[in-house]
């Protein structure tokens, strides 16, 4: 009973990594449709008003209003303080990174989060170390270096010094947001809602101070609706429950099919062609996950 407790717990952990990839996979068309009229800070403004909102009203729905007493004043400082770094933070470096450097030079350094979940995961949540590990979450990031590069490995330069350092800066706020989340066992619902209501607290002042309110036509508004309530709202629910349920190293890994999915969200939604790099570099991808999970079934049948 226990083991096929156990196994289910996993199944359902890669079913919310799914989830999870699938929406995080559309981050750059719908951000791209935003910024044609909005600027990346108020484009966050918008985004967190709604995550906060559909949260609020998915405690609602669940009745959890009156779990929100379970948590004493420690809790939720921890709580306010994920919220600042992975909802706040996070897209403010992300955002930034992008406007100063190349997309696909951004796209690179910010996906480095999911090495430095593995990196933060040995030393704060004392995760085992092995080789097969780091070889494998490095050979799927060289796969993510082919997809950018559009496999032209060698004409990858750093253009923006100001921009890569905004990128990676994200990465590492995001992937110590995401271990700390796993750290702490608390409701999943009630502490995304927490975590957005401390975003927006931060966001009102920094776009008053740093931009101005504006309001967007219709079409941009499909897209910060579907951006708020989904991409930046829903989605990390479904994120800290595979965290949750899931081996830390592959759901790292796992992450790396994000971008590929994006390239065909944005041939859908961009007309832009997919390229045979990104097929390769997605097989890349894949052998870097099979080169852990084949390993570490040997280990344990052994």
């Amino acid at each position: 009973m226990i083991i096929k407790l156990f196994k289910a717990k996993k199944y359902n952990a890669y079913i919310n990594l799914t989830l999870c990839v699938l929406l995080w996979a559309s981050i750059p068309v719908a951000t791209k449709k935003i910024l044609v009229e909005l600027d990346s800070l108020q484009t966050l403004f918008y985004s967190t008003i709604l995550s906060t909102l559909v949260l609020g009203l998915m405690l609602i729905f669940q009745k959890k209003i009156g779990d929100l007493k379970k948590y004493n004043k420690s809790q939720y400082s921890s709580m306010f303080f994920l919220g600042f770094l992975g909802n706040y933070m996070y897209y403010v470096f992300l955002y930034g990174a992008l406007s100063k450097t190349t997309a696909s030079e951004g796209f690179i350094l910010t996906y480095t989060w999911p090495i430095l979940v593995l990196i933060l995961s040995f030393v704060i949540l004392k995760d085992k170390v092995t080789l097969q590990k780091l070889v494998g979450i490095l050979i799927s990031f060289f796969g993510i270096i082919i997809i950018t590069t559009k496999g032209n490995i060698s004409a990858f330069n750093l253009t923006n010094l100001q921009g890569d350092i905004l990128a990676l800066s994200g990465a590492f706020v995001f992937a110590l947001f995401s271990v700390l989340g796993k750290k702490f066992n608390f409701d999943k619902t009630i502490s995304v809602f927490i975590y957005f209501l401390s975003a927006l607290i931060f966001i009102i002042p920094t776009v008053l101070i740093f931009s101005k309110i504006v309001f967007p036509s219709f079409g941009v508004w499909l897209w910060i609706i579907y951006n708020g309530i989904f991409v930046n709202g829903i989605s990390y629910i479904f994120w800290f429950k595979a965290l949750e349920g899931g081996e830390t190293h592959i759901v790292s890994n796992l992450l790396y099919l994000t971008p590929f999915i994006s390239l065909i969200y944005i041939s859908i939604f961009l007309n832009e062609r997919i390229l045979i790099s990104a097929v390769v570099g997605i097989v890349v991808i894949v052998l870097g996950v099979l080169s852990q999970y084949v390993k570490i079934n040997k280990y344990k049948g052994a």
